[in-house]
């Protein structure tokens, strides 16, 4: 998806959510066009798609934390706000590699550098991080191949 595509695309939803009266979705989509446009400040020029996308990825790291806080805090009315709001970022994200995709990326990468358990998670973290791209966060790549690795012992 290049820049303009993107820029595009959230200013369309935005036009879309203000004529139905989505507030929720109008409010999301305006603080990642505020966050992209920050960015751009921040670096002193436009944004790469890239760029634009370690954009949504940060955003949606920290609405998925604020969700696992509210739940701990036992406010489950802001968790699901929060959680409403994530579900609009993950629109403009790629899709995220399913359980059994995840299984297997593991598998294959383990068994490609020969791991032979969790002492050589630090061989197997990077060449899962490169391959898996925007497509999983660390926390669930490391529990994945952890789990795989231990399996091993």
């Amino acid at each position: 998806m290049t820049d303009a595509t993107l820029r595009a695309r959230l200013e369309s939803d935005l036009r879309d959510a203000m004529r139905a009266g989505d507030h929720q979705t109008r409010d999301i989509v305006r603080f990642v066009l505020a966050a992209i446009k920050n960015a751009e400040i921040d670096h002193g020029r436009a944004l790469t798609p890239t760029d634009e996308q370690a954009v949504l990825r940060r955003l949606s790291k920290q609405l998925a934390d604020a969700v696992e806080q509210y739940r701990a805090g036992k406010r489950d009315d802001l968790a699901q706000r929060e959680e409403a709001q994530l579900a609009v970022v993950q629109r403009y994200l790629p899709a995220a590699l399913s359980d059994e995709e995840l299984s297997a990326l593991v598998t294959s990468v383990v068994t490609e550098l020969g791991a032979n358990g969790p002492k050589d998670m630090a061989r197997v973290m990077p060449v899962l991080m490169e391959r898996a791209g925007d497509r999983a966060d660390g926390r669930r790549l490391s529990a994945a191949a952890r789990g795989a690795l231990s399996a091993q012992r």
